[in-house]
């Protein structure tokens, strides 16, 4: 809702100031379509040329984050917190022989089912299970795991920030853009030195829309929704970073509650539960489950 309410504004503010301050959109607008060719068509041909395809889609689909926000809300902090201390519950009372059916087929699980949303990122479910199974595997030493941990992490993120990569990337080539059709702009008021001084005005006006179209888009817009993109993907992360300070605080002998109020510790303030909240929710939890 505030990036469209910040677009509206960007627009306004902007052409509102224009037209106060007397110019003509006559001008804008009769350039625009060629200028927007331009510096749209050479964006997207240098978009493609510098990525694969998987960085592609995912730069699309970066924009339903940008404006849909984190993947993560409070209650999935709270059920991953539940989660998690149903299985290092279950694993401390009954061992890794009884935690292993629901590590190594977690769909069929009772304990992941009562979690859909967290069982249908397959990169949460698997970080979970793949870091129970090394624990099952009697590797124990906490620093081992945690640096396991970490580069499973830093892979995921890596590959997750490649869209924002390159939508700033586009973002930082759009004003240049913009001047190679400015450029173009001037050729061809030159070709025409002939012409009148008003109609060579009105032809040099056009060329310096190409000029105006890319910083606008670049500042105004571009630039932008990669700051926005680049601070939903850190916030979806943390969710995984949560996984991680649970996990080893188990490690280190901690009992699920110590470990999983540990990790409510590190949840970003807006998506915290309360002591209490998780307290609730934990007892609420029915005991057949696990």
């Amino acid at each position: 809702m505030f990036q469209i309410i910040g677009i509206v504004i960007t627009f306004v503010m902007v052409f509102g100031g224009y037209i106060l301050a007397g110019g003509h959109m006559s001008v804008i607008l009769k350039a625009l379509p060629f200028e927007l060719m331009m510096i749209f068509g050479a964006a997207i041909g240098a978009f493609l040329v510098g990525n694969s395809m998987t960085v592609v889609k995912g730069t699309l689909g970066g924009f339903g984050k940008i404006f849909g926000g984190p993947k993560w809300k409070s209650g999935d902090y709270r059920d991953l917190l539940c989660l998690l201390f149903l299985l290092t519950r279950l694993m401390k009372t009954k061992g890794v022989i009884a935690l292993e059916a629901h590590i190594e087929t977690p769909s069929e699980s009772n304990i992941f089912q009562r979690y859909p949303k967290i069982m249908k990122d397959h990169f949460a479910t698997d970080f979970i299970c793949d870091t129970l199974r090394m624990m099952t595997l009697n590797l124990e030493d906490p620093h081992q795991v945690e640096d396991a941990m970490d580069a499973q992490l830093e892979k995921h993120h890596h590959e997750a920030m490649d869209p924002q990569h390159a939508l700033q990337g586009t973002a930082d080539a759009l004003p240049a853009l913009g001047i190679v059709a400015a450029v173009l702009g001037v050729v061809k008021t030159m070709g025409s030195i002939s012409e009148p001084p008003e109609v060579l005005g009105k032809m040099i006006g056009g060329a310096l829309v190409g000029t105006f179209l890319g910083v606008f888009l670049a500042y105004g817009f571009f630039g932008p929704f990669a700051g926005r993109l680049k601070q939903v993907i850190d916030e979806d992360h943390h969710f995984y970073l949560i996984i991680k300070g649970v996990l080893v605080s188990h490690l280190h002998g901690n009992a699920p509650q110590i470990s999983v109020e540990i990790g409510r510790g590190t949840i970003p303030s807006t998506g915290q539960p309360s002591f209490f909240e998780l307290e609730t929710a934990l007892e609420e939890i029915p005991p057949e489950v696990g």
